[in-house]
């Protein structure tokens, strides 16, 4: 979960609503940048946070009670496994691109746990494997992967509230392009982008949220029964290339 306090309890978004606000963003890049397998990149984009523990125990909350956000989350080798066998049963690409995505994410930590180094060998073979199956090039793999990283990006800071006031800049990251991306709030609300990355001259996007009026939960039954009876509010975004 995305989890933002507020003066009543939290604002929680769920990681595969992230995900659907990432692909509304990512279908309003430019056409002529798209990577190769434009559909299944899209799907991928959904499933890169999947594989998670279920709601029950005490998986969604902090030793305190506190409704869990992802930031906090430490790595389990099982999701990793689960993750790619998602993408597996949709095609090799999508397996391809979430193997990159555990490479990326937990790379770092290669040493620390003898099963995590075991799942990052595998991850090695597969990805040569499954770009040769999917008749891809390791420049292909790389740019549809550096294309999923920009759109959760982009869609993190969105979730995060973590565009700055008074229209100062953000770098959200490099796209697939190598080009450094900023974002910024104008005065009237609209959302800007330095260089504009998108087809159109303005784009909407929106995600739901829930506001939950209670702060501690027993377990995670109690936050699940929670976000299923709090209200759902709508937070919408619109870009606009010109002001």
């Amino acid at each position: 979960m995305i989890v933002t306090q507020t003066d009543t309890g939290w604002q929680l978004i769920n990681q595969q609503a992230h995900g659907l606000l990432a692909i509304q963003l990512a279908l309003h890049w430019r056409k002529e940048k798209r990577p190769v397998h434009w559909v299944e990149t899209l799907t991928a984009l959904t499933e890169h946070d999947d594989g998670q523990d279920p709601w029950e125990g005490r998986n969604h909350l902090t030793t305190a009670g506190t409704p869990l956000h992802f930031e906090l989350l430490t790595y389990s080798v099982e999701q990793c496994h689960q993750l790619i066998q998602i993408g597996l049963q949709k095609s090799r690409w999508n397996a391809l691109l979430m193997s990159m995505h555990t490479s990326f994410l937990y790379e770092s930590k290669r040493g620390t746990d003898k099963a995590l180094d075991t799942f990052l060998d595998q991850q090695v073979t597969n990805q040569t494997k499954w770009r040769k199956e999917s008749k891809a090039s390791k420049a292909e793999a790389d740019y549809a992967y550096r294309f999923l990283q920009w759109c959760d990006a982009l869609s993190l800071v969105l979730c995060m509230n973590k565009i700055p006031p008074e229209e100062r800049r953000l770098e959200v990251s490099q796209g697939p392009d190598g080009v450094s991306y900023y974002i910024y709030q104008r005065s009237n609300g609209t959302i800007g982008m330095e260089p504009w990355p998108f087809e159109e001259s303005q784009v909407q996007v929106h995600i739901e949220t829930f506001l939950v009026n209670q702060v501690v939960f027993k377990n995670d039954n109690q936050l699940y029964n929670a976000v299923q009876d709090a209200p759902i509010t709508t937070k919408e975004w619109t870009f606009k290339e010109n002001d």
